[in-house]
């Protein structure tokens, strides 16, 4: 990577296509210098007059994460099987999908939609691999899923959003006429 040596995990989406798409982002993703990508078993784009978000099959899903560690030069590359299961087929359909998801060759199961520890629970005693969790109820901490072999949880929608209201309170303070110089404690220093 060219402008840091910080690691960077991508989110590939669904490999964007078929496997051989999906070995393709992977074989592209690892010539970029990434550390970790998932790859998801969501149908992308969603159909066209399609309001809900739906998943491929099993097979399907299994057949892009095969390619993908195919596809895989760099051991030290992470490849983690990303499903949403759990807001669309619940914690049953979630197990069923990283049961086999996890003989595939991955490195790290990643679910999306997490309501409960008891979710959790039920996902890490299908599989033994680490688990990236990709959002949680506000009052799940990490400390909280750690147990149960959850070694990544994303928060980056909160900091995003946090960013947002400042901006929208700092806009709104200088369009009523507010003076800059009364921001200064809102202000990051250099």
């Amino acid at each position: 990577m060219r402008a840091c040596d910080l690691s960077l995990i991508v989110d590939a989406d669904h490999g964007y296509g078929n496997a051989l798409n999906a070995m393709r982002t992977v074989q592209e993703l690892e010539h970029a210098g990434v550390s970790c990508l998932s790859i998801e078993d969501t149908v992308l784009p969603v159909p066209f007059g399609g309001s809900k978000e739906s998943l491929t099959s099993i097979a399907e899903g299994e057949g892009k994460l095969k390619a993908a560690v195919a596809g895989r030069t760099d051991p030290s590359l992470i490849i983690a099987g990303r499903t949403s299961a759990l807001k669309i087929e619940g914690v049953e359909g979630c197990v069923a999908r990283v049961k086999a998801y996890s003989k595939t060759g991955v490195d790290a199961i990643f679910v999306v939609g997490l309501e409960s520890l008891e979710q959790i629970k039920a996902i890490n005693a299908a599989v033994k691999l680490p688990i990236i969790v990709g959002s949680a109820p506000a009052s799940i901490k990490r400390e909280d899923l750690a147990p149960y072999n959850v070694r990544i949880m994303l928060q980056g929608h909160q900091p995003v959003a946090a960013a947002v209201k400042a901006l929208q309170e700092c806009y709104s303070h200088l369009f009523k006429g507010g003076a800059p110089a009364d921001l200064k404690s809102k202000i990051a220093s250099n």
